[in-house]
């Protein structure tokens, strides 16, 4: 019975990574996405590429990412290669645009509100203050 190789697409989860202690985070998360991909495609022989191995170090040992998405494959061996997924690049038509002619802008005169005038009295100091009462 000879399958065709088998690809699947997964999102692992490897918030429980956070669990273990700083200096063996990516470790764990390395150990993670190989039970994932045990588990999934049911097979014991995995190989991670190295792509997946540089995105889990990229921030230490200490920061791996929380969530991963890879594509597994596996062959007619029963090998279980995980490979970091990269989306299809979707061209999309641009519509055409139309021209719209600009016209010229006519200089508006823009009169501005007229402000109350508020008339203000000088303020008075206190010697005039003294001199008033006297």
């Amino acid at each position: 019975m000879s399958e065709e190789s088998l690809e699947r697409v997964y999102t692992i989860n490897l918030g429980k990574v956070l669990l273990s202690p700083n200096n063996q985070r990516a470790k764990r998360a390395i150990n993670m996405i190989r039970e994932f991909a045990t588990r999934h495609m049911k097979s014991e022989k995995v190989k991670i590429e190295e792509d997946v191995s540089h995105l889990v170090w990229a921030r230490g040992i200490r920061h791996p990412p929380r969530k991963i998405r890879v594509k597994l494959t596996k062959d007619d061996d029963g090998n279980i290669l995980i490979s970091k997924y990269e989306e299809e690049k979707k061209v999309e038509e641009k519509p055409k645009e139309k021209k719209v002619e600009e016209k010229p802008k006519e200089k508006k005169v823009e009169e501005k509100p007229k402000e109350k005038k508020v008339e203000e009295k000088p303020k008075e100091s206190k010697s005039d203050k003294k001199t008033k009462k006297e």
